[in-house]
């Protein structure tokens, strides 16, 4: 085994850079000091997101190809909810002597797997030891003309869309963390522990919250199609829905039903989690409420999906891959709060805080 402390920083560089995408707007790629970007419409869109070890992945069942998808879906994501395409990532790279090099060229494989389908390229970085590994990206994206999409744009009336998987995230990091699933989707096949029968939609679950792979072309096509808000949804629908809500200064209420085929896919990994961390009666196992409240938790609170949502003005035809999910309200209109499902005040907790987790 080769780990990062047997090389030089060039050695590995010279190992991680091959293996990165060149997106279409690189003019210069890594090697110099800095890389150039081509930037037709004039602007270019900028966001940065961090993931650090046993904060945001844990390498028991991360690997380093899982990490780099990951980062490559959040950090896209964010330049999608813009109405942007994404076009370039800069990453920055903190790691442990004793790392395995396997797992910092699995990174690299997974940033080129995930920018792949929208033509991303990864430009440049940085390589530095430290105690634990963090991996940070800065992204950029073009606008092609048109005006970016802010938070602050909902009006009353507005449908309220989502594109995406809702609560899947939160559900196969539960069946980790409950030791249902104990080996990494990747290399290996998912297994589960001794008498626990594998549910076909486990694996797709796990690999939602391992390998996220966001709607990244529905962002555009969301923008082209009049959207008059957007944000990625990675801390939560609830807590996300709430940030449009404030920013734009109106009320969003959304339709449980609309997430009702979510809410089927999630049962099996609902009843499972139940049971393993006892909830219910310990005599009769978990009851239907245990499970319900389980699935609302995910579905509504459960972050990383890395959907979007969005508002469009009543009467848009949604383009595809779009769900209507709720109204705007006005801020005027009687009701418990900001953001309400079928009129009522949420009885789960709003999503993700970075600093009360």
């Amino acid at each position: 085994m080769t780990r990062v402390r047997d090389l030089s920083e060039e050695q590995i560089l010279e190992r991680i850079v091959p293996l990165l995408p060149r997106g279409s707007a690189t003019l210069l790629g890594p090697g110099d000091d800095a890389a150039v970007l081509a930037a037709p419409d004039g602007r270019f869109v900028v966001s940065t997101d961090v993931l650090v070890e046993d904060r945001h992945f844990r390498t028991r069942w991360s690997t380093g190809y899982d990490v780099g998808r990951r980062a490559a879906a959040q950090n896209l994501a964010d330049i999608a909810a813009m109405g942007a395409r994404p076009t370039a990532l800069v990453t920055s790279l903190v790691v442990p002597g004793d790392t395995d090099l396997e797992w910092v060229t699995g990174l690299a494989r997974g940033l080129n797997d995930g920018c792949a389908p929208v033509g991303a390229g990864a430009v440049g970085g940085d390589l530095s030891g430290g105690p634990c590994l963090v991996v940070s990206i800065t992204v950029h994206g073009d606008l092609e003309g048109r005006a970016p999409v802010l938070r602050s744009g909902a009006r009353p009336g507005d449908v309220v869309a989502y594109a995406g998987l809702r609560g899947w995230s939160a559900a196969g990091l539960a069946l980790l963390e409950a030791g249902l699933v104990r080996a990494q989707v990747s290399p290996a096949p998912l297994e589960v522990t001794d008498g626990v029968l594998l549910e076909d939609a486990w694996e797709q679950l796990v690999a939602a919250h391992l390998r996220p792979d966001p709607p990244i072309t529905a962002g555009v096509v969301a923008a082209e199609a009049g959207a008059t808000s957007m944000l990625d949804v990675s801390d939560g629908l609830l807590r996300d829905a709430g940030r449009v809500a404030a920013a734009s200064g109106v009320r969003i209420d959304l339709d449980a039903g609309a997430f009702a085929a979510d809410r089927e896919a999630l049962h099996s990994a609902a009843r499972a989690v139940a049971a393993a961390t006892g909830l219910g009666d310990p005599g009769w196992g978990p009851g239907t409420s245990d499970i319900n409240g389980l699935i609302d938790r995910w579905v509504w609170a459960g972050g990383e999906d890395h959907g979007l949502l969005a508002t469009f003005p009543a009467g848009t035809r949604l383009p595809g891959g779009w769900a209507a999910v709720g109204l705007v309200l006005s801020a005027d209109d009687a009701g418990p709060a900001a953001v309400t499902i079928g009129g009522q005040a949420p009885d789960v907790g709003p999503g993700w805080d970075h600093f009360r987790a």
